[in-house]
């Protein structure tokens, strides 16, 4: 045996696969499903019993124990909670960052740690490569699956316990061996990215999250000329333009959101576009900032092209990003995750 590893499983036909080939590699699994939302939450697509019957399922076909974990208050700690805060500022939230860094990968490594596994092991699409003795984070094979921008936040011993099995496999790859094996999950769909909110209505969740009703305000110009009355901050989002419900003669977008003054920004698409951004709480992959400037790829949202930047690590922590073209809305809130190749050199929150 190569050691006990803990395999995080959602349900889903990723998690399913990955615990098929590291039980093939020579590891002693144990199944994991997380309950971080839950089903008793109304119309919630996240953590439903369907899913721990279909991990469980594909658990017993493996003869591996499964286990099923409450992980609600932490989620609603580190993650309902930060997301509801951060669109009452005005920012553009990515729970998924937030779930990944503190569930998958600081709560449920501790578990791992009780029951004496050496390894986590998850469904995600990225890569990791011991250099001497330093781990990186690399992007999949299958670039059009790659996660390695909501796992930036991974510290070198977090790399060192995790195992990513279909990092070298495209999805069309995983979904065969799952055919063949006839788990449950086959033919599953993909899960969506903000999985508590499956109707996409993310005003109408915060609402009913604080019990809040958020004020109408002005919509302004860059100049600050008042062009009529939006419907509450909550409801918009840099470069947002559908669902302003304001006629000006011309396509208007969302620049940006002030919270203090409750009035939203709104531009011309070519009034959208920036060379430069800071981010905060920024993790360095390595565990060490470099020094002066460094040449990258940074790409600042879930699925978004990387472009050639200029990036510098500051003394108070953050990091100025200087892009060599400008970039359409660049938003408060997302992240902005630096590529050297395809090596993840670290990341943080855009400011």
């Amino acid at each position: 045996m190569k050691g006990k590893a803990l395999i995080a499983m959602s349900g889903g036909v990723d998690s399913s696969v990955a615990a098929l080939l590291t039980l093939r590699e020579g590891y002693e699994c144990i199944g994991v499903t997380m309950n971080l939302f839950g089903s008793d939450e109304a119309e919630s697509k996240c953590c439903s019993l369907d899913d721990v019957l279909d991990a469980k399922s594909v658990a017993k076909k493996l003869h591996i124990p499964h286990y099923t974990f409450n992980f609600k208050a932490d989620f609603e700690k580190s993650v309902i909670k930060p997301f509801v805060e951060a669109y009452e500022r005005g920012a553009t939230p990515n729970p998924c960052i937030c779930c990944n860094r503190y569930l998958k990968f600081a709560a449920l490594f501790l578990r791992a740690k009780e029951l004496g596994c050496e390894y986590i092991v998850t469904g995600h699409y990225a890569r990791i490569e011991k250099t001497g003795d330093k781990y990186k984070l690399l992007r999949a094979l299958d670039r059009g699956k790659d996660q390695s921008y909501v796992l930036y936040s991974l510290t070198q011993e977090e790399l060192a316990h995790t195992l990513f099995p279909l990092g070298d496999r495209t999805k069309e790859q995983t979904r065969a061996i799952a055919e063949r094996e006839d788990f449950v999950s086959a033919d599953k769909p993909d899960s969506q990215d903000i999985c508590f909110i499956p109707d996409g209505d993310y005003a109408s969740f915060i609402r009913s999250r604080t019990g809040k009703e958020y004020p109408e305000g002005d919509f302004v110009d860059l100049s600050g000329n008042v062009l009529g009355r939006h419907k509450g901050i909550i409801n918009y989002t840099v470069g947002q333009r559908k669902g302003l419900g304001i006629a000006l003669g011309a396509p208007a977008y969302v620049k940006e959101i002030d919270p203090q003054s409750n009035r939203v920004v709104l531009c011309k698409n070519e009034e959208l576009f920036t060379y430069e951004l800071h981010a905060d709480d920024f993790n360095w992959i390595s565990g060490e900032a470099p020094e002066g400037e460094i040449e990258c790829d940074a790409c600042v949202r879930y699925r978004g092209v990387l472009k050639p930047a200029i990036a510098v690590a500051l003394p108070d922590g953050r990091v100025r990003v200087r892009f060599k073209e400008p970039q359409r809305a660049v938003t408060r809130g997302q992240a902005a995750v630096l590529y050297r190749g395809d090596e993840v050199l670290g990341g943080g929150t855009i400011i």
